[in-house]
């Protein structure tokens, strides 16, 4: 599938969305292809993945969905987590972390910077002063979060925590 700049929309994430929020979700676990890939049931067995999604959308959450020829090819949310279960990039309770998937064979030609510069208007304006997110070393993804404005906050356990500040 191509998908050419101009045939681009973003919507939000609805409900609806669950199921493609979890495909989105191993794309992003998946990043590595020299390791072993992470399937759907791991999403539902390990907490540490399903909280991410579980309940979507909860209070708080927010998302957007990008669209070619009206299939979904990516996709963005951020959602709250406090400190008795935080997700990977945690900062503080106050403070979304942000998750991100472009389909395979799609990604490096905007669609990722279209979603991210989404969410950050739509967490800004919802009274987000920062954005969170975690990154293994290694993901090429690094660059696209430090041209966007992310620095990295804490690195620690082959984990990443980069923040953004929206304000």
């Amino acid at each position: 599938m191509t998908v050419p700049a101009d045939a681009l929309r973003l919507r939000a994430a609805t409900a609806a969305d669950h199921r493609f929020l979890a495909d989105m979700l191993l794309v992003a676990l998946n990043w590595n292809r020299d390791r072993a890939a992470f399937h759907l049931a791991d999403i539902d067995l390990e907490p540490m993945f399903a909280r991410y999604i579980e309940g979507w959308p909860r209070l708080g959450d927010q998302g957007a969905v990008a669209e070619s020829s009206g299939e979904p090819v990516g996709a963005v949310w951020v959602r709250l987590f406090g400190s008795a279960e935080p997700g990977f990039g945690f900062v503080s309770a106050d403070v979304p972390e942000l998750s991100i998937g472009v389909r395979d064979g799609l990604r490096g030609r905007g669609i990722g910077s279209a979603l991210m510069e989404r969410i950050h208007r739509d967490a800004g304006a919802a009274g987000a002063r920062r954005i969170s997110l975690s990154v293994e070393p290694g993901n090429r993804a690094m660059a696209l979060y430090e041209k966007l404005g992310y620095r990295v906050a804490v690195t620690r356990f082959d984990m990443v925590t980069m923040v953004k500040d929206l304000r």
